[in-house]
């Protein structure tokens, strides 16, 4: 269950720090009642940044499947031996 809190808490920027690091979640905040803010850990965030990455970098692949645009990994690994003589 996502964590919200109206802005007024945002006063006790100790206890906001802990409840973000203890959470994995990210922490709504309130103005007048109506969402206005998000707030988490750079631990949190940075996760979920690289988890947004991995997911584009896999669409690009299913693109680049779907188009054709795909080399054999074995003919691949074998032309990269001959090349550089392993």
């Amino acid at each position: 269950m996502p964590t919200i809190i109206p802005i007024r808490d945002l006063k006790n920027t100790t206890e906001i720090s802990e409840k973000c690091h203890k959470s994995s979640e990210p922490i709504f905040v309130t103005k007048n009642g109506y969402g206005d803010m998000v707030i988490m850990s750079m631990e949190t965030y940075e996760a979920k940044l690289s988890r947004e990455k991995m997911y584009a970098d896999i669409e690009i692949s299913e693109h680049q499947k779907e188009m054709g645009q795909v080399i054999d990994a074995e003919a691949s690994l074998r032309d990269m031996r001959k090349k550089y003589g392993l």
